[in-house]
């Protein structure tokens, strides 16, 4: 406990700011808050520093796509809306969710080859995480509800890989992510059924390919 204690003492400022950052994105993903985008950008601005400085260089990687992400979620998000104003949810169907765990898998073998015979830390590891990562950043960029299903199983995961490598406060906000994906998927499930109960045309448009 007290190895514990010293080690996020030692936690950098700038990643104690960017995990902040990175609960207040969820928290407002949760409700559907066009601000989560803007939290999103910042924090994943900060944690390009943090993550190469750790040698996690598929989290590098990782956090420019988010950076490229917050601002394409941001303009979805506000298309993407019901007559009321509400950001609309979709749905995947089973092809794009098979489709999508062999690209991971796929990505994730050839991706973790290369980086073996680099410096890189926990190779395979930090790829699984990273290319689902992408997946479902993708999903709920383009609002699809069962982008909280696939992070529990990244973040999971997440939290072993930044614990093994010191990063104590960001494996704390991943526990708490797992925590607050559960709600999150309750959340929008609620909300799908409000919104197909409200409308006829939003009911068919949440079926729609994202």
């Amino acid at each position: 406990m007290n190895e514990f204690i010293d080690q996020l003492r030692a936690t950098s400022p700038w990643e104690a700011v960017a995990a902040a950052l990175g609960l207040a994105y969820l928290l407002l993903a949760v409700r559907r808050n066009l601000l989560c985008w803007l939290c999103a950008f910042v924090s994943t601005t900060i944690y390009l520093f943090v993550t190469a400085r750790a040698s996690l260089y598929m989290q590098t990687l990782l956090n420019a796509f988010y950076l490229v992400m917050a601002v394409v979620g941001f303009v979805d998000w506000r298309r993407g809306r019901t007559d009321s104003g509400e950001v609309l949810i979709r749905h995947w169907r089973a092809p794009q969710h098979i489709g999508a765990f062999v690209a991971v898998i796929v990505a994730t073998l050839a991706n973790g080859w290369v980086l073996q015979h680099s410096d890189a830390a926990m190779p395979y590891v930090d790829s699984f995480v990273t290319w689902g990562s992408v997946i479902t950043t993708w999903m709920v960029a383009r609002r699809v509800i069962e982008n909280w299903l696939y992070w529990l199983i990244f973040d999971a995961v997440g939290v072993w890989l930044y614990y093994s490598q010191g990063l104590l406060v960001t494996a704390l906000l991943f526990a708490i992510y797992l925590v607050i994906v559960v709600r999150g998927y309750f959340t929008w499930r609620r909300e799908v059924a409000r919104q197909a109960a409200a409308s006829p045309a939003a009911a068919e448009a949440q079926h729609v390919a994202g």
